[in-house]
């Protein structure tokens, strides 16, 4: 049996992590060497160091890491929990879910803290879906009235999957279920074409990509290619984060 590739999770992790780099949200100032290296799959010491940079989602593998006793956070099991869903998100209990959230965001939320701090009981699991659905303040704008803004926002930040009805150059096709609000509530809707990148001067994110294969998206970019169990565990993942969300007090957290 080949031994599991060491590299894997840092690759992983940088495959997702590069859409919101790009645009300025998060991690270190170079973008384009983030790309260039994850095109490349060239994993170092430099390459770990600059995906720590990442303050959203490192102490949600820490977190995953931990409740699966597992030494290293870029372990390739962890990463894939985190952005696409698995069953190590099954060992954080409602406990360390809690904790974490209440560890690193309760000192900066003052009384919205009621809002987050229910995350566990109402089903919340360290799973990307939960920080963009039920930490952000959007779904709380949607309450709001204020519609367009948020929406695209939660919707793009989001992994989103889908497969793929054509390729052509730099872009890709590809049919999936947008995130939608019914003036109450978050829900999928029906499947629709949108036009994503797969890669920007010569350098790709994903795995060789075919028509008809089924991708994950991170804001424009295809991120990489799925098999049909990785559609199941996202698509049930990011359900789950919809109805936690769903079911939160009716705040705008600030």
């Amino acid at each position: 049996m080949r031994a599991p590739d060491p590299n894997a999770g840092a690759l992983l992790f940088a495959r997702y992590a590069y859409p919101p780099n790009e645009l300025g949200y998060c991690g270190a100032d170079d973008a384009r060497t983030l790309l260039q290296r994850t095109a490349a799959e060239a994993v170092d010491h430099d390459l770990r160091r600059t995906l720590r940079t990442f303050e959203g989602a490192w102490p949600y593998l820490e977190l995953i890491a931990h409740a699966s006793s597992i030494a290293d956070p870029l372990d390739a099991r962890v990463v894939e929990a985190y952005w696409i869903g698995n069953s190590l998100l099954d060992h954080v209990d409602a406990r360390l879910m809690d904790g974490s959230l209440e560890d690193r965001f309760r000192p900066h939320l003052s009384l919205a803290w009621e809002v987050l701090g229910e995350a566990a009981a109402l089903g919340a699991k360290p799973h990307h879906s939960y920080h963009v659905l039920g930490v952000y303040p959007y779904v709380g704008l949607l309450r709001t009235g204020v519609i367009d803004q948020p929406l695209t926002v939660l919707e793009r930040c989001r992994i989103r999957w889908g497969r793929i009805e054509s390729l052509d150059g730099a872009t890709a096709v590809v049919t999936s279920r947008p995130l939608e609000w019914d003036g109450h509530r978050l829900r999928l809707g029906a499947e629709r074409p949108e036009l994503v990148t797969t890669s920007s001067g010569g350098s790709a994110l994903s795995r060789r990509l075919e028509v008809g294969d089924w991708c994950s998206m991170h804001w424009d970019w295809v991120c990489d290619r799925l098999d049909v169990a990785q559609v199941h565990q996202l698509s049930t993942r990011t359900i789950q984060s919809v109805e936690a969300a769903n079911a939160a007090p009716a705040h705008v957290l600030t």
